[in-house]
């Protein structure tokens, strides 16, 4: 059995973006007993350095549906990000995502592997392959990014574990008799 690029790329932005949604709901949930308010959530940070939780929940989405736009396009480019989204609209962001990625067709994921593609950012250009880009730089990024929000809520007092970030498992399951 080979690997197709609608495996590494789609099936993979499916397993974590709707596990990081649910990480967000049992977030509101849990911090609401604290009252705390959901667009507090988007302002959490791990360390003053490092960007806030809106910022991680806006790159899981575009390093997943816009990896695929860019894949298409062949050009990627860090995201505008906008400083004001609500946490609503965050958990929009992210409901878009997955079903936009939920609507792709293996056929047409498959039938870009291989095609040229940059990541531009200001003036650097770096050419890629869409496996080598999906690879070495969307895939990386977007779990960096689905990471860093979970470490956030976990470091705020979420209870979670390990399964909460890991979603559906793509295991071979038996039909039913």
């Amino acid at each position: 059995m080979s690997i197709s690029l609608y495996d590494i790329s789609v099936a993979s932005y499916l397993q974590i973006v709707p596990a990081v949604t649910k990480l967000l709901e049992k977030a509101v949930a849990h911090f609401a007993t604290e009252g705390v308010e959901p667009d507090d959530i988007n302002r959490w940070r791990l360390h003053e350095s490092m960007l806030p939780m809106r910022f991680q929940l806006a790159s899981v989405a575009h390093h997943s549906i816009g990896t695929i736009a860019a894949m298409r396009s062949g050009v990627f480019s860090p995201p505008d990000y906008d400083h004001k989204l609500d946490f609503a609209a965050m958990q929009a962001k992210l409901e878009q995502a997955r079903s936009e990625l939920a609507a792709l067709q293996r056929d047409e994921i498959n039938a870009l592997s291989g095609k040229p593609m940059q990541f531009v950012m200001g003036d650097l250009k770096l050419p890629f392959t869409t496996d080598t880009f999906v690879l070495s730089f969307s895939l990386p990024n977007f779990y960096f990014h689905a990471t860093t929000a979970y470490d956030i809520l976990r470091h705020k007092g979420l209870p979670l574990e390990k399964r909460d970030f890991l979603g559906r498992l793509n295991y071979i399951r038996e039909p039913k008799a």
